[in-house]
This record gives C-alpha cells, sequence and structure tokens, in this order.
C-alpha cells in the first residue's frame, strides 16, 4: 500500500533536510496528520515566511531578524575582540559558554579546494576590511577543528598578521568528562600542548 500523494509529497520534502532520511521524514509526515489543523497551519505559516523574516547581518553575516545583529548593536560587548567562526551555528556554544563578550564575524564556511571553496568565496575581505577601520586588538580564530578549519584558521592568521592585530586560536583537548584512555593521541597531545598553570 502507498501513501495519499499530498503525504509522499511531504515525505519527500522532509528527506531533502540534513540528517532526515526517509524512516524519520515518514514518521514526522505521519505525527503532522494527527496535529490540529490550527497548529499545522501555523507550522506552515513560520516554514514559509522564515526566508523573509531572517536577514543576514551586513557586518558580521550572522543570521538575524534584523540588521545589524544584536550581537552587532549590543554596546556591553568589546568592539577590540572579534571571534571568527564559520558558520552561525558556532555562535551558539560560545555564547553559552558565557566566557566571551566581544563582536563576532560569520565566515560562511571553511576553505576546502577539494568542494570549491576558496577563500574569496567567504567573507574574509570584509573581516579584514573591519579589523582595517581600527579598534580591533584581537581577532579569534574559532573555526572548527578540521583539516578544513586549521586551514582556514592558518590562512587567516597570515592575512591579520600584518595588520598589527593580536591572532590567537581557540583552545582544544580533553573534553570535560571524558576518560584519557579512549581520547585518540592527537587529542591527547593537542591537551599536552595547551597545558596551562594551575
Amino acid at each position: 500500500m502507498s501513501y495519499p500523494k499530498p503525504l509522499r509529497r511531504l515525505i519527500g520534502m522532509l528527506t531533502r533536510l540534513p540528517g532526515i532520511g526517509e524512516k524519520t521524514a515518514t514518521r514526522l509526515a505521519l505525527h503532522m496528520l494527527k496535529m490540529p489543523p490550527a497548529a499545522l497551519r501555523e507550522m506552515g505559516e513560520a516554514i514559509a515566511g522564515l526566508s523573509d523574516a531572517v536577514v543576514r547581518c551586513s557586518k558580521c553575516f550572522n543570521i538575524a531578524d534584523m540588521d545589524p545583529c544584536a550581537y552587532c548593536t549590543d554596546p556591553a560587548r568589546r568592539d577590540e575582540l572579534i571571534c571568527v567562526v564559520e558558520d552561525p551555528t558556532d555562535i551558539i556554544p560560545i555564547e553559552k559558554s558565557g566566557e566571551y563578550k566581544g563582536r563576532y564575524h560569520v565566515l560562511g564556511g571553511a576553505i576546502s579546494p577539494i568542494d570549491g571553496v576558496m577563500p574569496e568565496d567567504l567573507h574574509i575581505r570584509e573581516l579584514l576590511g573591519r579589523i582595517s577601520q581600527g579598534g580591533v586588538e584581537e581577532v579569534i580564530l574559532a573555526t572548527n577543528l578540521t583539516a578544513e578549519g586549521e586551514s582556514t584558521a592558518s590562512y587567516l592568521a597570515g592575512a591579520v598578521k600584518p595588520l598589527n592585530v593580536r591572532v590567537t586560536r581557540i583552545a582544544y583537548g580533553m573534553p570535560v568528562g571524558s576518560d584519557l584512555e579512549y581520547a585518540d593521541e592527537i587529542t591527547v597531545g593537542r591537551a599536552m600542548k595547551g597545558r596551562r598553570e594551575v
């Protein structure tokens, strides 16, 4: 037995989302059928209005509901610090840590020649422009700890250093609550190199 055409269409659309296979898409679609019509309509309106309601900040390239974004307009944030991340989703864990009160800059990805992403495809020129305006004392490179993230951080360090700004990289090593015996040697090695006095 096959599902009705409108349901099959919805399942097909849901499978386009990352991490959603056909079984999960089917389960979600069937759950939506059980939802009250008003709730389903509200969900549809939220999805339909998403592209109009969410914008890119013209200063830091974060996603927001206003331009410039809340991080760029918050007077309590420190202008002399810029934390560079690959994607808007990378800002959330930094904010949750409560340890950072500076500004952000979203690159829009990482340098990956194999995927056709080159430095000119990212918001690097805009970052250098922000730094050149003055007032920035430190750029924190918080790209992901992948091969692409590391090469992007290396490229950025080389591009930013001539501007007489301190360039730092986020520390990495052993996660809290982990056992040494289960950690890989690269993680342990980086944790040993990044050790600090107590």
